[in-house]
């Protein structure tokens, strides 16, 4: 059907309640706009013989219903949608919506914003719907699938919190799934979900455990088992027997070591959903854990015949056998892949690791001299140079990166930063040296090695020779923001004398050119903290721990909360730094300085 056909005939695809079907109210008011519009422009025409030309001017205003400027909104609008232009047909039944307080307006706005692929638009729609269908949970789904859209997890949490609090199923613990495998910070949706939970009427029982499931993945995420099971244990005692507990019990079975529990939290799940991949996964893994190869094998087998992933799922069971030290049955796995003329970057990838983990040297080598592609290109390089180091053979690694910078010169001095590194490593300082001299001699202003001495400088206590390199980049590239926040944020940290205002400048300008880089809100708030502003610091620091909460941040943050009189919320942050990595120096720094701080 044609869209313009579609968009006079159709109604939005989103659900709603039986009690916004199609024959709402709402869409009845507004259906019976449009007649009475139409009606009242027929009988808008004086009679015949009339002779009073100021009729109107003495007519009541219009206080219900369709004036003339509202009838021409909405039928332009009406128009441009049947024409396909669909942002125009958006932005009228907009401006209806807001002269009219219709949510079947807004609601059409929404729908023409979705064809006219607008983000802004079916935002703007979305929640001018929302506010005039607080009942209605269709919008709200809306806005959280668009905040899901652009990364905004806890806008799309708040979205989902709200539809849980109306009785809707608002799959807390799926939202929290999707938002770890994007790498989205742990911490501030577990503030939101502790928030909801705190307040004992806001959900009901089920979206209650579904919200006790989200908060445990979340935990589980950040390596706080104690608290993961804890939500959990909360969860089974609200939610009856459903795959979502059965699976999060599996996954922190799994992470605790507890190998025979996980298995039989996958069993159960797979018994409840039989075609959730995911239960095999973890029955698998656990198998695998266990010692029972074969019977892993199987899992993953029966998982090959009943989807046709292809080489995808081929791929993904081979990693997971890769993850638990099982790299001949990730081989068997691949073979088949061998044969195929297209084979991806990321197929020599993992071919390459099976071979390196049984041993087979080299043949993973030539599997990994086989990736060309931009992602995977270091990553190869540096694998099969640390995968001959570790077979005794430095020269051969240095040899082979060496002939690899002579044939990709594109790639030269990325790979010759990935050689000092690995000497670096391996405490060969003075040959790491060297060759940065090398490089630097071959292409004396490139930021990437200028900017890497600076940070071996730094690490040697240089702090003149890093602020040496840092001007010279700064100088051919003032707008480097890793320079800019580099230099910033030592000449506060260090306390260099005399030097606070230069590091405000640098961290300030750093923050004009990426204001939405958490490094870079971190070492501004830290330099208005070493310039005795705490209370300028803090709503930084706070942003910055929302985006990367790790333990420098943590301590950062921790510190200025104390500062300010909050010792207790700084604890609270120092506990979790303490229990989410055993490497926290800039915590164990903190707490040298202010052991009341210890939680």
């Amino acid at each position: 059907m044609p869209l313009r056909a579609l968009f006079l005939s159709a109604t939005p695809s989103t659900p709603a309640p039986s009690s916004r079907s199609s024959s709402s109210p709402a869409r009845q008011r507004l259906a019976a706009l449009f007649a009475a519009a139409l009606l009242s422009g027929c009988q808008a025409t004086p009679p015949a013989g009339t002779a009073d030309k100021n009729l109107l001017a003495s007519a009541p205003p219009v206080t219900r219903g369709l004036d003339a400027r509202g009838l021409t909104t909405l039928l332009t609008a009406e128009m441009a949608g049947q024409r396909g232009r669909f942002r125009d047909a958006a932005r009228g039944f907009l401006d209806a919506a807001e002269r009219y307080p219709e949510p079947a307006l807004a609601e059409r706005a929404a729908f023409a914003a979705r064809f006219g692929e607008s983000p802004e638009l079916l935002q703007t729609a979305a929640m001018r719907w929302q506010a005039l269908d607080r009942q209605s949970a269709a919008p709200g789904r809306l806005l959280a699938a668009l905040a899901v859209e652009r990364g905004d997890w806890p806008d799309a949490l708040t979205q989902r919190l709200a539809l849980a609090a109306q009785g809707d199923d608002a799959r807390l613990a799926a939202l929290a799934g999707q938002a770890i495998a994007q790498g989205a910070p742990p911490a501030p949706l577990i503030e939101q979900l502790s928030a909801a939970l705190d307040d004992d009427g806001r959900l009901p029982p089920a979206n209650r455990g579904d919200a006790h499931l989200a908060a445990a993945l979340l935990e589980k995420a950040r390596n706080n088992t104690v608290a993961a099971r804890s939500h959990l244990a909360r969860a089974r005692a609200l939610i009856a027997d459903t795959p979502a507990l059965w699976h999060t019990q599996a996954q922190l079975a799994l992470d605790s070591g507890n190998e025979r529990e996980a298995r039989r939290a996958a069993r159960r799940g797979l018994k409840l959903a039989p075609n959730d991949a995911r239960f095999s996964l973890l029955l698998a893994q656990a198998e695998t854990r266990l010692g029972n190869v074969a019977a892993a094998e199987t899992q993953t087998d029966a998982l090959l015949k009943r989807h046709s992933g292809g080489p995808e799922l081929r791929r993904a069971l081979a990693r997971l056998y890769l993850e638990e030290n099982q790299p001949a049955a990730a081989r068997r796995l691949l073979q088949p892949l061998t044969g195929r003329d297209d084979l991806a970057d990321q197929d020599y990838f993992l071919l390459g690791a099976a071979d390196q983990a049984t041993g087979n040297v080299d043949s993973a080598l030539l599997y990994y001299r086989q990736i060309t592609g931009d992602d995977a290109f270091l990553p190869a390089r540096a694998a099969a140079a640390r995968m001959l180091i570790d077979a005794g053979r430095s020269a051969d690694a240095r040899s082979f990166l060496h002939a690899q910078r002579q044939r990709f010169r594109l790639h030269y001095n990325e790979l010759l930063m990935l050689e000092v590194e690995l000497l670096d490593e391996r405490g060969r300082t003075d040959a790491a040296d060297a060759l940065l001299a090398q490089g630097l001699t071959r292409t004396p202003n490139a930021a990437r090695l200028l900017y890497l001495r600076a940070m071996r400088d730094w690490r040697a206590g240089d702090i003149a020779g890093m602020e040496r390199d840092l001007q010279r980049v700064l100088e051919r590239e003032p707008d480097n923001v890793m320079a800019l926040n580099a230099l910033g944020y030592t000449l506060a940290d260090e306390q260099v004398p005399g030097r606070l205002d230069d590091a405000r400048q640098l961290v300030e300008r750093a923050y004009e050119l990426e204001p939405d880089n958490a490094a870079v809100q971190d070492s501004l708030g830290w330099v208005y903290f070493r310039r005795e502003q705490p209370e300028k610091a803090l709503p930084l620091l706070e942003q910055a721990y929302r985006g990367m909460p790790d333990q420098e941040v943590a301590a950062h943050l921790a510190e200025v909360l104390h500062a300010l009189g909050h010792s207790a919320r700084a604890r609270r942050i120092i506990a979790r730094a303490l229990a989410t990595g055993e490497h926290h120096p800039a915590i164990d720094d903190l707490l040298e300085r202010h052991p009341e701080l210890a939680p």
